[in-house]
């Protein structure tokens, strides 16, 4: 049985180290502050915004939510985006995803100011990433490699594969493993044989939504599994990997839920403080 990556329990260890440095960043005068827009009621959504809420708390990072209706025009909310990257109180800013149809995403994060952009998804911040010079790194592969990092997983020389190519998670985390010198493979869901691409696999990671995709005859003996799947089935959660066929042959596996989820949350945290730092001089 491979060991469980808990990344519950290290996302309420890094919590307790991040509310040091809000308490510090309190004494000297400044109160991290982000602001998320979400628009309409998406349920997925309404329920990640309790959770942030709810750790930013815990940090003792405020945290403003807009809330706008569905119906919302482009204009208004790039208006709105204007407003608080010109209010010097505001250290970050994020768009909560899914957007209605009428919005153009990609225009909109654009819109938002570089040095308050948490989620790393603005077209500046992204560049800095590939070249290996960002301030900011988006919250989910933050927290794998902050994982990857606690259980002295190291990724040097290591073939990394990542099953998922989207701008969240895939693309960037592929970036950031370059950095450390993994050699990395990015596949999909039309990757034709996936197999023989993770059966090579010493760290595999699998950021689908395709319940079970990753099954045990699909990695090799003593690879890494990092689940960042999420999906309900039958009243269940569960991630893009078989675990219970899958963990025998791992040699460290992430747990669904209680892995990536809650490091993801307290990694977005993390990239608050570290934009009211940067932004206040404080690096």
């Amino acid at each position: 049985m491979g060991q469980l990556l808990d990344g519950k329990k290290l996302a309420n260890f890094r919590a307790d180290l991040l509310q040091k440095q809000v308490l510090n960043l309190k004494k000297l005068k400044i109160q991290p502050l982000f602001c998320v827009i979400n628009i309409g009621q998406d349920p997925s959504s309404l329920i990640y915004l309790k959770t942030k809420k709810r750790r930013a708390d815990q940090t003792g990072i405020e945290q403003k939510l807009f809330q706008l209706p569905v119906t919302v025009s482009q204009k208004e909310l790039l208006e709105l985006i204007d407003k608080l990257n010109h209010d010097k109180n505001v250290n970050g800013i994020m768009i909560q995803l899914p957007v209605p149809k009428q919005i153009i995403l990609n225009e909109a994060l654009a819109a938002i100011a570089p040095e308050k952009d948490v989620d790393c998804l603005t077209p500046a911040n992204i560049g800095r990433l590939w070249q290996g010079d960002h301030f900011v790194e988006p919250a989910t592969a933050h927290g794998i490699l902050a994982l990857l990092d606690h259980y002295h997983i190291s990724l040097r020389g290591k073939n990394a594969v990542i099953i998922g190519r989207s701008s969240i998670v895939g693309k960037p985390l592929a970036a950031l493993m370059l950095e450390r010198d993994a050699t990395v493979s990015i596949l999909h869901l039309k990757t034709k044989n996936l197999a023989e691409y993770t059966k090579r696999a010493d760290i595999l990671v699998s950021a689908t939504g395709h319940p079970k995709l990753v099954k045990a005859n699909m990695i090799k003996k003593n690879a890494v599994i990092v689940d960042v799947g999420i999906s309900r089935v039958n009243g269940n959660i569960v991630g893009d990997v078989d675990f219970d066929h899958v963990a025998p042959i791992a040699s460290f596996i992430t747990p669904v839920p209680g892995g990536i989820g809650p490091l993801t949350v307290e990694s977005l945290m993390e990239q608050v403080v570290q934009l009211t730092r940067r932004n206040n001089g404080k690096q």
